[in-house]
């Protein structure tokens, strides 16, 4: 379930001691016994106590001379297997930028501390340590004023004992191709790929392989919680991050202030991953086809054509023409639809992908190469993140161990939704050849009263997490309160352009104040050009 989401504004702007557990409080096992919340709950409990014991110490961060704000960093310890919570220690490196006090409206008006906010920004695999620079954006600095902003790299990722499936410099291959509907040989080349990369991911981390999942992501949280010397967590998970963050809400329900869920993904344990993988094909379609319109609507600007049918024309030329001539002789049709999904999270992108596009056919691919063209620099980072959403994803629930299930499922999903169905079958496919044992997704469910009020924050038209996902969080948390994005489709809406969300998201933070059980925002205005007029029409 390929997903990452911190709006892309604040995306480019980053390119005493309490107790363990709160007075009344215990870990919920939240199912039968043997259920896997229950293994290390007692893990827990005692990691939680020494974090607490210990803090963070917090200074400067290794490449804060290269970063704006006040950014801090510190080191927080948690077991591999909380089952053993005496064995193995790996550390999760954290940052923060403090709490401002300074309200961005009064001057005069000094604003009084709440906490910290923790922050993750899905994935599975994504950084979450930059993420304290987004105070400095004008949209987060009421909440930066209150509370401390706290993101961190979760077990795997980044600084936090980092995994590896292969050789970075290996992990981009490219010029590559993406048929839209494989052939049998092609198919039996990425099978080849998978089991190579399910095999590397074992024989390079071995057996802690099985303790990089959601569940332990959600002890670590607990753990944080208490180094952070907060009784109660107040956090923002975001795509994958609402996920594990509704599995903390389940397993440490008394352990909660406030949460916020930004781009909710289906909690239903018959969902995860594989299902949620299918369903996010499909809505990748639907995704593609609203860019389209809209290009189509600024043809004088594009001249890509003047209907969404006319625009995937000159979009599939331009990927035939790639498998001829890679562009640049880096970017063939699979480092095209790469830079063209991300279209599908965000259409912040639109005008770029669009004026990219028009230039290419019109003998100009320097704007597409710039694009689209691996950054073989980035490539240990890019690997990282692999690493750890495939190991996480896999051994987090059972998939299916025959590719003809694969196959028979995505071939008759391709013919309505060819887009992004075959190249997420790729991304996944490793998990049906996982060394690693898989578990039992938990139950995430919270009745009346047991959980404080919860925020989730949704847009209608979201590829990466279909809008029924969040109605299916919003159903299982019980006191929860759903505010929709309407008509809109950007991955992760929590200070963006909408007003609307935004004033939700500061009275909750802020004042713990929420609307109904629903609430409804009308969708942020649609991108505006940033290309210059063509007369010629498209082909």
């Amino acid at each position: 379930m390929r997903a990452a989401a911190l709006y892309p504004a604040a995306g480019a702007l980053l390119l005493s001691t309490l107790s363990a557990a709160p007075a009344g409080g215990v870990p919920n096992t939240a199912g039968s016994p043997g259920a896997p919340a229950a293994a290390g709950s007692s893990g827990v409990a005692l990691a939680a106590a020494r974090a607490a014991a210990e803090g963070i110490r917090f200074g400067t961060c290794s490449d804060a001379q290269d970063l704006p704000g006040a950014l801090q960093c510190g080191k927080v310890t948690v077991p591999l297997d909380y089952a053993r919570p005496d064995g193995r220690q790996i550390e999760l490196t954290v940052s923060r930028v403090r709490a401002t006090h300074r309200d961005p409206n009064n001057s005069k008006h000094r604003v009084p501390r709440q906490g910290a906010l923790v922050f993750n920004p899905g994935g599975p695999g994504a950084s979450g340590l930059y993420f304290p620079l987004a105070g400095l954006l004008p949209e987060w600095k009421r909440i930066g004023a209150a509370y401390d902003l706290v993101g961190y790299d979760p077990r795997g990722v980044g600084r936090s004992a980092p995994l590896s499936c292969q050789k970075p410099e290996d992990f981009f291959k490219g010029p590559s191709l993406a048929p839209t509907h494989p052939s049998e040989a092609y198919k039996r080349e990425r099978v080849a790929q998978a089991k190579a990369f399910a095999r590397g991911c074992a024989e390079r981390t071995g057996s802690a392989l099985r303790h990089y999942n959601s569940l332990n992501n959600a002890r670590d949280l607990d753990v944080l919680r208490a180094a952070l010397g907060e009784e109660r967590l107040t956090f923002m998970g975001a795509s994958y991050g609402t996920y594990f963050g509704a599995l903390y809400a389940t397993m440490f329900p008394s352990h909660v202030r406030r949460m916020v869920f930004d781009a909710a993904v289906n909690p239903d344990p018959a969902q995860v991953w594989y299902r949620n993988n299918l369903d996010q094909s499909a809505a990748f379609e639907s995704r593609w086809a609203d860019f389209r319109e809209w290009v189509a609507s600024n043809h004088d600007a594009y001249g890509l054509g003047r209907t969404a049918e006319a625009v995937r024309r000159s979009y599939e030329r331009a990927r035939a023409r790639l498998a001829e001539e890679p562009a640049g002789g880096t970017v063939g049709p699979g480092q095209l639809q790469g830079a063209f999904l991300q279209a599908g999270y965000y259409d912040d992108y639109w005008p770029s992908r669009a004026e990219a596009l028009s230039a290419y056919l019109k003998g100009d691919p320097k704007p597409l190469v710039a694009l689209a063209s691996p950054v073989r620099e980035a490539a240990a980072e890019a690997e990282n993140a692999s690493a750890v959403y495939t190991a996480v994803e896999c051994n987090d629930a059972p998939w299916p161990t025959d590719f003809r299930v694969w196959d028979r499922d995505n071939t008759r999903l391709a013919r309505v939704a060819p887009f992004e169905t075959w190249d997420n079958v790729w991304a996944n496919l490793p998990c049906a050849y996982w060394q690693a044992p898989r578990q039992r997704p938990l139950d995430v469910r919270t009745g009346p009263g047991e959980l404080p009020p919860t925020l989730i924050l949704a847009a209608e038209r979201d590829a990466a997490a279909p809008y029924d996902g969040a109605l299916e969080m919003h159903r299982r948390l019980s006191d929860s309160v759903l505010v929709t994005e309407r008509d809109a489709g950007t991955h992760g809406i929590a200070g963006g352009p909408n007003k609307c969300v935004n004033g939700h998201l500061d009275a909750y933070l802020l004042e713990g104040r929420l609307p109904a059980r629903r609430a409804a925002c009308a969708g942020h205005a649609a991108p505006t050009v940033n290309a210059p007029t063509v007369n010629a029409p498209a082909k």
